[in-house]
């Protein structure tokens, strides 16, 4: 499997980095993990073609995460999309999207779409299948957002994908990506303490236990990014793709 990081910004778009989007392929997979306010443009300047994708995972509903879905929708209707399409993220995800929807674009939650669309909503520690893709998400702790807040432990094709999301440390990283292939780690800061985020600190002081075959930090803010030459762990950047 291969994993494009589309955005791997902050909410701020710090650095000058897109929102937060990864795309996901392989020879049975083709999704996305969040799709933020800018992951439509960033998906087309690298040349993704949108309508193979087949799922989008939501961890919640901030708009460096979850706003880019109205623009991807529509797309998909004026590109004539056939595929049938799956969005699934926390419980209240079918309610926020078409709230959204009618924000950005009136009337577009009712338009009937030309492909099939299945909006389903996400149990904490509860496994789901989507074709050859299994999902297990975790709660985590990042403030109010409308619904719960998920992280992903992602298994296809032989292999373990985790995403911490954004989250302040909880033991719930542990299980989360205990031994994956590739864990995606929120590092918004180096060691400060921030509310709801994740500093490298907290991270590296539990690594022993999450033991993580590859590691790679993403959600860096400004502190994190004039720190790079001193980081000793992978950091994403836009476009960066990666073997899993």
């Amino acid at each position: 499997m291969q994993l494009r990081f589309v955005g791997c910004g902050d909410a701020f778009g710090s650095g000058g980095r897109q929102n937060t989007c990864f795309h996901v392929t392989g020879d049975s997979t083709n999704f996305l993990i969040d799709c933020g306010a800018t992951a439509l443009p960033a998906l087309k300047r690298l040349g993704v073609a949108r309508n193979d994708i087949a799922l989008i995972l939501i961890t919640h509903f901030h708009g460096d995460h979850f706003a880019g879905l109205p623009f991807f929708l529509l797309d998909a209707q004026f590109s004539r999309r056939t595929r049938p399409l799956v969005i699934a993220g926390p419980e209240g995800i079918e309610r926020r999207l078409a709230q959204l929807m009618e924000a950005l674009f009136e009337n577009s939650s009712k338009t009937k779409q030309k492909f099939d669309l299945s909006v389903i909503a996400l149990k904490p520690e509860e496994r789901r299948s989507f074709g050859a893709i299994g999902v297990t998400p975790y709660p985590v702790v990042h403030g109010e957002s409308g619904g719960p807040h998920l992280a992903y432990r992602i298994e296809a094709q032989g292999r373990v994908i985790a995403y911490s999301a954004d989250t302040e440390w909880t033991e719930a990283l542990v299980p989360l990506a205990r031994d994956a292939d590739l864990f995606i780690a929120e590092a918004y800061t180096y060691d400060k303490p921030v509310k709801n985020h994740l500093s490298l600190a907290a991270l590296e002081a539990r690594l022993a236990d999450i033991r993580p075959k590859r590691l790679i930090l993403t959600h860096m803010g400004d502190d994190m990014l004039g720190r790079l030459d001193a980081i000793n762990h992978d950091t994403a950047h836009d476009g960066m793709i990666v073997e899993v």
